[in-house]
Parts: structure tokens; sequence; C-alpha cells
């Protein structure tokens, strides 16, 4: 059996949790950055392999995948020693799935939209954004009252990817205090973490994306 190679750029939310499932799962990537700030992900081989042209991308023996909560889900059935982490039970899965549907498409999509144009392009913030990123954190801390996890009754997936896109969350400096259900949630998946590298992985990582924004933000404001 090969070693499956990652694509990725380690900063990045998405590649994050890819690296840290594999610190949970003991598994060894091949790993191949791609600065998609000098437009690597644009070369013709790397299109070839994935026309969306989008990090983390993921090559085992022939299977290509991205969009890391797919690849988060292959494997751990790939390579997990039991299901902890992504549960076969129907219900439980449909729930894990949920969460990480929730957050790809709505509280990840929505970080996205509020501090990435000021990150990279040094476009002014838009409060209307910002109002609606709110309002997801809130729809999250609503899902999250009465549950120590976001979806079962331990740590699966559906925690980590959302745990990398609520800390960076906190990087960037979004006050989490009022949604008392996610910090207590928050802290118990960090401690869940320590172990995996969490420090070096994600929070690190999350400092450097926040001092990129803070810069954006003091050029925008000598201007």
């Amino acid at each position: 059996m090969t070693t499956p190679v990652l694509y990725y750029l380690p900063p990045s939310p998405p590649c994050r949790s890819i690296l840290l499932l594999a610190k949970m799962l003991g598994l060894e990537f091949e790993l191949k950055i791609v600065n998609i700030l000098e437009g690597e992900q644009l070369k013709p081989d790397f299109v070839a392999m994935n026309p969306q042209h989008c990090l983390p991308t993921m090559n085992d023996e022939g299977l290509v995948l991205w969009e890391s909560r797919a690849i988060l889900s292959y494997l751990v059935a790939a390579y997990g020693k039991s299901d902890e982490l992504y549960p076969t039970d129907i219900r439980v899965r449909a729930l894990v799935d949920q969460r990480l549907q929730f957050d790809l498409g709505t509280l990840y999509q929505r970080l996205t939209d509020y501090y990435f144009p000021t990150m990279f392009i040094g476009a002014p913030l838009d409060e209307g954004k910002r109002a609606r990123l709110t309002e997801a954190v809130g729809w999250f801390n609503s899902i999250m009252e009465g549950r120590d996890f976001a979806a079962a009754d331990h740590f699966t997936i559906a925690d980590l990817s959302l745990l990398v896109t609520v800390s960076q969350l906190e990087a960037f400096g979004l006050e989490l205090k009022p949604y008392k259900h996610v910090r207590p949630w928050l802290e118990r998946c960090k401690d869940h973490m320590a172990p995996y590298d969490y420090e070096e992985l994600n929070a690190s990582k999350a400092m450097l994306l926040a001092d990129m924004f803070k810069a954006k933000m003091n050029l925008a404001a000598d201007s």
C-alpha cells in the first residue's frame, strides 16, 4: 500500500482539519505544499487531477478527493480502527453529516465571506456579512444547548471540522462570550485534541491567518 498524498497549504482551515485527523488515526501522508498565493494550484498537472483546483486535495492510490469534509469521512472509513469518529449508527451518522454540511455551507462559508475579502485583497469589512456570520454562530449555539459534543455523546469528525472553524473565528477576534454553549464546547474540543499536536497544526496556524487579517486592517487604517 502506498502512502496517500495530500496537497495542502498549512494555514488553510480545511487542510488543518485533515492534518489533525491524520494525527488521530496515526496516518502518514506524503505532504505536498501548493502555494495558492503564487497560483500553483493552476498548474496544468494539478488542474488535470482536480479541475476545481482547490485545497486540500488527496490522492490515495488513484482515488482523488477534494472537499475536506468528504476527505474526513473517507479517511475514518478507510483507516479508522473503529467507527467512533464517524459512527455507523444511521441516526447518529445523519447528525454528523448534517453538522458537517452546516459547517461547510453556513458557518465556515460565512466566515470566509466576512474575513477573506479583507485578508486577501484588502476590501473593507461588510457589516451585513458580519451580521450573517454572528447569526450562524447563534444557530450553532442553539444546536449545542444540552450537548457536550456536536453530533454524538463523544467527539466525532463533526466536532473536528467545527473546531477548526470556531477556533479560527476566535483567532480573528470574534467575541464568543455571548454564545454560552459554544464556549465550553470549544474548550472541551481543544482539550480533546491537545495530544494530537493541536497547537502546532491548528492554533498557531489560526493565529497566522489572524495576523494576516490584522495586517490588512492596519494597512487600510493607514491609507
